[in-house]
């Protein structure tokens, strides 16, 4: 039972990451972009080495002792296709101006730090400010409204979008505590920069900077949420005599937590690298995640 514990622990610190990124967002005199290119990066690093190098090659171990050499293979591909097949549907379930994903520009960031800014304001002080923070949010004719029902659909969208990594973070470091560490500190690394992406459209539909912050945090505890369901479901409808886990189970769920690792790195992470930094910085964070990844697991041995 202590494992559950340290499994949901690590968790609850990678979904609440958000909560950082959302803290940046409303504090920091300018927001370092370079930074969280190489930190995207470098969390893009450690999921795909540690998906290809490690939890691949778990669930290669598991399904080849229960079926064999042959079908063991088989069955692990198909699970990892079905886990990037499961993200990929999640994706597209969710609308583009909804996903968290997507990278804010810096002059919508700026509105986070103005303390006179207030969306909800009369459309006298809205036209006043017009000029101020810029006319494109006032021409996409958005509405008072239609502010608050904006923020409740992408705050549901945040929160789907977070289960899987949720799931990923949990199983990892319920079968290998110290893999669990490497990747919730991947995920909390991935979710600093989604904590900013989410600040933005929130604070848009409510003007209120103390209710963004909440949402933010309430996306990233979509994480430790989906974890507790998943686990509930598993130990239900699937575990064995003592409660546990068979290892075939084991095996399809580490293909499939390797799909998910890869596809969130190569559409999500890769681009919102590239898109915040600038030269080399993606390639460089990548690299280093990767390097230190690698030189954690041998250590490990």
């Amino acid at each position: 039972m202590n494992e559950v514990w340290i499994a949901m622990g690590l968790t609850v610190f990678a979904g609440m990451a958000t909560g950082i990124g959302s803290f940046i967002a409303f504090t920091a005199k300018r927001t370092n972009y370079r930074f969280l290119s190489v930190a995207t990066g470098f969390s893009a690093g450690v999921m795909l080495y540690v998906s290809f190098v490690e939890i691949f090659y778990e669930g290669v171990d598991a399904l080849t002792a229960q079926y064999g050499d042959y079908w063991g293979h088989w069955i692990n591909a198909a699970s990892f296709f079905g886990g990037m097949f499961l993200i990929g549907m999640i994706d597209q379930l969710i609308p583009m101006s909804k996903n968290p994903h997507e990278t804010r520009t810096e002059e919508e960031t700026d509105l986070l730090r103005k303390p006179c800014v207030n969306l909800l304001d009369s459309e006298a002080t809205v036209a006043q400010n017009e000029e101020e923070w810029g006319e494109k949010i006032y021409n996409r004719g958005i509405r008072h409204e239609k502010l608050m029902r904006m923020g409740l659909f992408t705050a549901l969208a945040i929160g789907i979008h977070n289960f899987p990594e949720g799931l990923v973070t949990f199983l990892a470091a319920l079968q290998d505590p110290s893999l669990g560490v490497a990747i919730a500190a991947a995920v909390a690394l991935h979710n600093i920069p989604e904590g900013i992406s989410v600040s933005v459209p929130i604070f848009y539909a409510t003007g209120d900077r103390k209710k963004a912050f909440t949402y933010s945090l309430i996306s990233g505890l979509a994480e430790p949420v989906g974890a507790g369901i998943a686990y509930v479901a598993i130990r239900f409808f699937l575990c064995g005599e003592g409660g546990l886990i068979p290892s075939q189970v084991m095996g399809i769920l580490f293909g499939g937590i390797a799909g998910i690792m890869v596809y969130i790195s190569l559409d999500q992470l890769l681009p919102t690298s590239r898109a915040y930094g600038r030269g080399h910085d993606s390639i460089l964070g990548l690299v280093a995640g990767m390097l230190i990844m690698a030189f954690s697991l041998l250590l490990m041995k």
